[in-house]
Parts: structure tokens; sequence; C-alpha cells
């Protein structure tokens, strides 16, 4: 098998047609049709319908993309380990949305800076799905919360450790949390993730009763709810980075105050150990007080 075969194929798959692909790998459209039939000859498979204008993959054409993306990044990755250089290449990334609008995108321009042979591509996603795409291989890592029941082939190193904090506009100012509980219009965190579940196992620990005016599915828009005098809610420290957050009241949530935390996921045998490590590095340094060094054991 060629791997210029599968470039092309890929090629393909991302400009929509044989004659732009052609364009973008330096071919002609027919240099093309070639390859793409000598592979299919090889694989015994029909990659395309052709009935179809412009033809279309097929159900085994797709698993032949996912083939030839790992094949290629396998290549890549060997060839920059072969150089002696560890810190390149592309490293295929996930991550919940809470972490990935305040911190992954700095940690990636740093690392970007630090190694610039480094390509990182990112995918922003639920928790369950990420970690089941790093158990499959189609993620090197994930950054999620702390989860229940991570398979016995990944390990989980948390970089990041913080307070949840109930938050409220300055014109709703109380000292008391559970008063501001009881009392005070509550904007309620509504998404299928564990701090969702968190949130709401504390509020029932605490026996208050919530007066719900809004459900709302992303942290940003809570907290700009909030900003705006809707109501009141509670969010984790690291949504709370803006200048414009600074008028916003914050008081402890919980007693004790609860905590969460969240951690890069990946294959407890991987090629991209180096830089995923390097990476749990920075992730640590942008969290400041809050930020967890990794463990030797990844654990």
């Amino acid at each position: 098998m060629d791997t210029r075969q599968l470039k092309t194929l890929l090629a393909i798959q991302s400009h929509g047609t044989f004659a732009h692909a052609a364009d973008v790998v330096g071919l002609t459209p027919s240099a093309v049709s070639q390859q793409i039939q000598a592979l299919e000859d090889e694989l015994r498979v029909s990659i395309f319908d052709r009935s179809t204008r412009p033809p279309r993959l097929t159900p085994s054409g797709l698993q032949v993309i996912e083939m030839a993306k790992d094949i290629l990044q396998r290549e890549e990755d060997t060839k920059a380990s072969l150089r002696g250089d560890q810190i390149a290449g592309t490293l295929m990334l996930g991550s919940v949305r809470s972490s990935a609008l305040n911190l992954l995108p700095r940690a990636l321009v740093q690392m970007r800076q630090r190694y610039p042979d480094l390509k990182p591509s990112l995918r922003i996603s639920l928790s369950s799905p990420l970690i089941a795409d790093v158990a499959a291989g189609r993620l090197d890592a994930a950054m999620v919360a702390e989860h229940v029941g991570f398979p016995n082939a990944l390990r989980w190193s948390p970089f990041l450790r913080e307070p949840l904090w109930l938050i409220a506009p300055a014109s709703m100012a109380s000292e008391d949390p559970i008063d501001l509980l009881n009392t005070r219009p509550y904007i309620r965190f509504r998404c299928a993730v564990p701090l969702a579940n968190l949130i709401d196992t504390e509020v029932s620990r605490l026996g208050v009763v919530t007066n719900d005016v809004a459900e709302v599915d992303t942290i940003g828009s809570i907290v700009t709810c909030v900003r705006q005098g809707l109501g009141i809610s509670v969010v984790p420290h690291v949504a709370l980075q803006e200048p414009e957050d600074i008028g916003i009241i914050r008081l402890p949530f919980g007693t004790p105050q609860v905590t969460r935390q969240i951690g890069i996921v990946e294959r407890t045998v991987s090629p991209r150990g180096e830089i995923i490590s390097r990476l749990h590095s920075v992730l640590s340094e942008l969290c400041g007080e809050y930020g967890v060094e990794r463990s030797s054991s990844g654990q």
C-alpha cells in the first residue's frame, strides 16, 4: 500500500472531487483516478460509488478513510521519532467545552511557540465520546472532567483542581450563600456533563429549593446571564477569568466548598506520551494556584 494513494484519498475527502484533489496533490485527474483504482484493487473494496457525480464514499470507503488517517499519522510519528524530534507531528486532541473555552487554546498557543513542528488538531465534544475516541486511538488524548469508569487501558492525570463559586450580580449582594440560593432567581446549568450533576447534588444536599428562571447548557452563557443581572448561579473558577467578571460577587459554594478536577486522559501505552506530558505541564502552569503537577505514574 502506497502512502501517496492514502494522501490522495484524504485530499478527495477534504476537497470533494477528484479534480480539486488533483490540484492539491499535484497530479492530473486521470492520475488521481488511477491511484484510487489501484488502492481499490489492492484492498478488494469499492471506495467510491461512481454512479453519482461527484463520486460518493461507500461504507467501506469510510472505513478506508479512517485507516488512512491512522497510517499517515503513524508514519509522521515514526519519522519524527527517527529524527530524534519527539515534539513534532500531529497531536490529535479532544476537550470538553468548559476547559477548552479558557485554558486549552492558550496552552496550544504556548505549545506551538515552543515546538513549531507540532501540529495540534482539536475537537470539542462531551466527556463520554472523547474517552471512547481516546481508547479507540482516534484521539491521542482528551481534556475531560473526573469521570467514573475509565477503561483499564487509559489513565487520567488531573492538571486542574478548582473551587466552585456561587456567583451573583452586585445588585443581589448577600454574605449568605444559602439565603441567595433560597431567595434569588437561579440559573441552572443543564447539560449531560459531570459538572452539572455535581452542582445539582450539592444543591440538594444543602436542602435549598431554588427559584429557577433559566436552564442554560454552557458555563460561558451562564456567566453572561449573571453579569447582566438575570439571577445567580454556580460556576467553576476557570469560568471567571475575564476582566469584566471582577464586578461579579463570588461566594464559596458548598460546605465545605466543592471542587472539581479536569485532567488529561490518554492511553497507558502511547507514542505521544512525551508530548502529552509537556502539554500537561503547560496546562498546570496556566491554572496557577489551582494547577496540579503530573505524577510519575500518571495518576
